[in-house]
């Protein structure tokens, strides 16, 4: 049987990357967001407290469960919180939304922690479970929160890895909500009450910076999350413990952004199998290195509904299949 192969001619250039032995990091990952595959990366599967960046957890989860719009009256439980705040205070009517806003950009604990009491339904143990619920979903394996703010000192604080704060981060980007909070460089909070800068510095140091989250504990040291696009390709970086994370984060975004490019491996459209059809909904793209030969790309049927996208018998990519009334097989026999 003939195979349907994606052939890509691709223009070679000379480059020398910055190595991410140049920067010292405890555990960091690169990793391709359209498919999740990890590019790079060091002790990606160790578990530490994560601080801050544990409020990209926090924000989706308010994001998913509330209404923006929604007022709430700030009450007694905001004597708990401690820490970075945003001056939050007892008899204050705020909505979600700048809750969120305040959360995201100037790491507000008083923030997160109403966040937690308000969408969790007044119940910040209903709100936990509700995090490591989510974790669970999005497959983040090595991971348990403790609290919506990342603080370690009265627990354990929130565990995990680099590898799942980039599942999470994948997830999050995916969610036009959070797409829009996490890339705000300066934020008017809806009461009037002031304005907010992000902590992210990389917003403002690189342009092709679009989202993530900063953070900080003694016991985790410096944590950061960022996400970046150029030219198509998205990548995601998460670091722990290093002291030039802004530096590092830019520096290997530069680099996977001269190696790597987008490629077209299925195109949008009918495909016809005799007297079978089958829709192909949107274009599937994956980021694929340049310095590699483009052999071919092979499909698998990974799933009932799911062809896998494989490059050298890596999976780089996969697509939901779209059916109208016909079994799923008939559409991979499509590509053979």
């Amino acid at each position: 049987m003939k195979k349907i192969l994606c052939m890509f001619l691709v223009i070679a250039t000379t480059f020398h990357p910055v190595k991410a032995s140049e920067y010292y990091a405890k555990n960091y990952i690169v990793m391709e967001a359209s498919s999740g595959q990890v590019l790079e990366g060091k002790a990606i599967h160790d578990t530490q407290s994560v601080a801050s960046i544990s409020k990209i957890m926090t924000a989706i989860v308010a994001i998913e469960n509330d209404d923006l719009t929604r007022e709430v009256t700030i009450g007694e439980e905001i004597k708990k919180a401690y820490g970075s705040g945003v001056y939050i205070h007892q008899g204050d009517q705020i909505t979600i939304q700048d809750l969120l806003y305040g959360l995201m950009l100037r790491s507000g604990n008083d923030a997160a922690l109403c966040l937690a009491y308000h969408v969790g339904g007044k119940n910040l143990d209903n709100f936990v479970q509700m995090m490591n619920d989510k974790a669970q979903e999005i497959g983040m394996k090595n991971t348990v929160f403790h609290n919506p703010s990342g603080l370690d000192e009265e627990d354990e604080g929130n565990i995990s890895s680099v590898y799942d704060m980039a599942l999470l981060m994948r997830y999050c980007m995916q969610n036009e909500t959070f797409q829009k909070i996490t890339a705000t460089k300066t934020y008017k909070r809806l009461d009037g009450n002031g304005t907010w800068h992000n902590k992210n510095k990389l917003l403002e140091q690189y342009e092709y910076c679009s989202g993530g989250k900063t953070g900080f504990t003694k016991k985790a040291k410096r944590t950061l999350v960022t996400s970046a696009q150029k030219d198509g390709v998205s990548l995601i970086i998460v670091t722990f413990n290093c002291g030039d994370d802004f530096g590092m984060h830019q520096n290997l975004y530069e680099t996977y952004f001269q190696i790597y490019e987008q490629i077209l491996c299925l195109d949008r459209g009918v495909y016809d199998v005799g007297e079978k059809r089958f829709y192909v909904d949107k274009p599937v793209y994956q980021a694929l290195s340049i310095d590699t030969k483009q052999d071919e790309l092979t499909y698998h049927l990974d799933q009932q509904d799911e062809i896998g996208i494989y490059y050298q018998d890596v999976k780089v990519a996969s697509y939901p299949l779209v059916q109208d009334k016909f079994p799923v097989r008939y559409f991979f026999e499509a590509l053979l």
